[in-house]
C-alpha cells in the first residue's frame, strides 16, 4: 500500500498537482468518509477498499489500479478531472 501511495504522491509532485493526503488510519471519521464515498459500484466484493482511493474534491476519481492504467495510457489528468497541463508530457 505504501508503495502504491507513494507512486500517486511522485505523479501529483513531479506534475505541480496540489492535492491533500489524508492518513485514514488516524481518523475514524475520515475513513468512514473515504467508505460511505465510493460508488457502490466500485466497492470490492469483500472487505473494505484499501488506499490509495482517490478523490478530487468530493468526486471519486478511483482507486490505484485506475490511477496506474490512466498514466499508462497517459490519461490522468482526465482521470482527475482535470485540464491537461501542457507544459508535461
Amino acid at each position: 500500500i505504501k508503495k502504491r501511495q507513494q507512486d500517486v504522491v511522485r505523479f501529483l509532485e513531479a506534475n505541480r498537482i496540489e492535492f491533500e493526503e489524508v492518513d485514514i488510519t488516524m481518523s475514524e471519521e475520515k475513513r468512514q468518509w473515504m467508505y460511505k464515498n465510493i460508488p457502490e459500484d466500485r466497492q470490492p466484493a469483500q472487505g473494505n477498499p484499501l488506499p490509495p482511493q482517490i478523490f478530487s474534491d468530493d468526486r471519486y476519481c478511483g482507486d490505484y489500479e485506475g490511477f496506474f492504467e490512466s498514466k499508462e495510457s497517459n490519461t490522468v489528468f482526465s482521470f482527475l478531472g482535470l485540464k491537461p497541463n501542457l507544459a508535461s508530457k
